[in-house]
């Protein structure tokens, strides 16, 4: 079995139409497209899992923090494609601590933790430490943190279909840069990419400045509840309201963060009404609290 049948699936995800303020939102619930590998990550190892399996890879290697909905996603792709799974995890004082449910999902579909330091984990892009883990996995295929590589982009860009393009402003939440990069490749030039960053700092816009060519496109930080994985009450307020009121399930880390903000750029009148919105829904909802 390969990866691509998933297609048709990813590419019938239904899309829920909300109000606020008067504003129509429209939601793509790439959280429904699948029950274990939904929302972005389906895009981002699609092209992954299909490269390691022609080439005859018997592991799949990756990185992420104990939050991270990829660790979660690859493991259960690895698993549901005949592979074997490894995830460098951030944090080494993790190793003696019960897992929390992103990192159980990733165990109960046979993922094999390497917990390393936090000072470690800053050489995970480096030469050395890559060959490193080759010679110590040689059968694995490593796919960067956050699955965001040039295959991960490839897969991302089919996010947007064709039925797409009347929309004016498309927001997705960013982590990494590939699914926002996707979008922003996907995208035609009458359209703007808004990212919110769940992560503090202007790296990310650093990032996909290198990734694109295209400038239709910005990325906020101000919503990210001061960085990754953190909350506040007033955010977890707003994810309880959200839910209850559009029975939309949200997660605290990605999607929440990113309508909050949204909600909030509508009330201070930073939003054109007139224009068509599209909201993409990167599920990642099995690490919600």
């Amino acid at each position: 079995m390969s990866p691509s049948v998933f297609t048709d699936l990813a590419q019938n995800a239904p899309t829920q139409v909300i109000d606020y303020l008067g504003v129509s939102i429209s939601i793509k619930r790439l959280d429904l497209i699948h029950p274990h590998i939904s929302g972005n990550k389906f895009f981002k190892l699609k092209y992954n899992i299909e490269y390691a399996m022609q080439h005859g890879d018997q592991q799949i290697l990756t990185f992420g923090g104990a939050y991270s909905n990829h660790i979660a996603a690859t493991a259960f792709a690895a698993h549901e494609f005949g592979l074997n799974s490894v995830g460098i995890i951030r944090g080494l004082e993790l190793q003696s601590k019960p897992l929390n449910p992103t990192l159980q999902t990733a165990h109960n579909f046979g993922m094999q933790f390497e917990f390393i330091s936090r000072e470690q984990y800053r050489h995970k892009e480096d030469i050395e430490y890559l060959n490193e883990l080759k010679q110590r996995y040689p059968q694995a295929y490593i796919v960067p943190e956050g699955g965001t590589n040039a295959l991960a982009i490839q897969g991302c860009s089919e996010i947007l279909t064709p039925q797409d393009q009347d929309f004016d402003l498309i927001c997705c939440a960013v982590g990494t840069g590939g699914t926002i990069t996707g979008l922003i490749e996907a995208s035609h030039s009458q359209q703007h990419i808004l990212g919110f960053s769940a992560l503090k700092g202007d790296f990310l816009k650093r990032d996909v400045a290198r990734l694109t060519l295209k400038h239709n496109w910005s990325i906020t930080d101000e919503f990210c509840c001061g960085g990754y994985a953190k909350t506040t009450p007033e955010l977890l307020d707003f994810m309880q309201n959200f839910e209850a009121k559009y029975f939309i399930p949200l997660e605290q880390v990605y999607t929440a963060k990113m309508l909050y903000g949204l909600f909030k750029m509508i009330e201070r009148g930073e939003i054109n009404t007139q224009q068509k919105l599209l909201v993409i829904h990167s599920g990642g909802l099995q690490g919600r609290i």
